[in-house]
């Protein structure tokens, strides 16, 4: 197995795929009391090839536990270069007060946790437009890039208007990060166009819908409740996608497809989002020992004409989540912005 690489800029390169850390941080299966069986999850993600991860200033703890791998990987055999992503997302509350000093306080901060001298990749978010000094702090990033203190300025569920103010303030993102699976198409339209004029590249998570685009939920009656906030977020996702059943009429042509090319349906899902137009590399999560190699399959086939037909069958019939990318979860009193958490980055 060979995990695809994509270079982002002359001398960046990263794999295709990204280990996501979103699932490690407090809240989710694994919080404090797992770190070491987490690290060794990340280890065996980077042997594989999956040698860049994925994490923020406002998922709690992840940044701690990226620095306990990059301590033992520095301290291993292994030479294979990691690179590490993060965040800056300041916090809904704290917008009217974000200044220059501020911005360096949360990269420092990240430094810090990470335990490095420079970040590869910060990926900007900014919540509230009716708070002056989006552009400001995009720019104060930028000129922390050009202390050496971050490698590249990116941002994360900025749409085609948000963009083009960076544009005039100067700043341009490496890439951009989205939701984007067979069940959410959003991102097909302006933004693909965008970067099909730009160097900006998607990353784009969610492919698995936060794992019911897995074998797991294959048959599998709607169910009333839900462990943990991602299956939550995505539930919603297949409502707006046509519902249950349709949910399970794409599930069962994805298993179909993947018995067919020898892998799980996980593999067939982050396949399709690898295959779309300015997608540099999907992220996708994972806490245990053997995921990423089941999600890493997806570079061991492609898809034939016939099973791309299959597909977009589904797609053509279901309407998914309308409007721009991250439009709905910008609304703070609808489904999805209602449970969303704006102010995660005290420390």
């Amino acid at each position: 197995m060979t995990v695809d690489r994509y270079e982002l800029s002359p001398g960046y390169s990263i794999s295709r795929l990204i280990h996501g850390g979103w699932q490690f941080s407090s809240g989710h299966r694994l919080t404090q009391s797992g770190l070491n069986d987490a690290v060794d999850v990340l280890e065996a993600s980077a042997e594989l090839g999956v040698t860049t991860f994925d994490c923020a200033d406002i998922y709690t703890g992840v940044e701690e536990l990226y620095g306990r791998f990059l301590r033992r990987w520095a301290s291993s055999s292994n030479d294979a270069p990691i690179q590490i992503h993060t965040k800056f997302v300041p916090d809904w509350s704290d917008l009217p007060k974000v200044d220059r000093a501020y911005v360096t306080r949360i990269i420092d901060r990240s430094l810090a946790r990470l335990g490095v001298e420079r970040l590869d990749l910060v990926q900007y978010y900014w919540w509230r437009d009716e708070v002056p000094g989006f552009e400001e702090a995009a720019v104060w990033l930028d000129d922390l890039r050009k202390q050496g203190k971050i490698r590249h300025v990116a941002v994360t569920n900025l749409d085609v208007p948000r963009l083009r103010r960076l544009d005039q303030a100067g700043v341009s993102p490496l890439t951009n990060q989205v939701q984007y699976s067979l069940l959410d198409r959003r991102p097909a339209g302006a933004l693909t166009t965008r970067c099909s004029e730009s160097v900006m590249r998607i990353l784009g998570f969610g492919a698995l819908a936060g794992g019911f685009l897995t074998d797991r939920w294959l048959r599998q009656p709607e169910p009333e409740g839900y462990a943990n906030r991602s299956l939550v977020k995505y539930r919603l996702i297949i409502d707006e996608f046509g519902g249950w059943q349709a949910f399970q009429n794409l599930l069962e042509t994805m298993r179909d497809i993947a018995s067919r090319r020898g892998v799980e349906t996980s593999a067939v899902a982050i396949r399709w989002v690898l295959d779309q137009p300015g997608v540099a590399a999907v992220i996708s999560g994972g806490t245990r020992l053997g995921q990423m190699a089941r999600n890493a399959a997806a570079f061991d086939f492609e898809f034939s004409d016939e099973d791309r037909e299959a597909l977009r069958t589904h797609v053509d019939r279901a309407p998914g989540p309308s409007g721009d990318v991250f439009e709905l979860e910008r609304d703070r009193d609808g489904p999805h912005g209602r449970i969303m958490k704006y102010d995660l980055n005290r420390d």
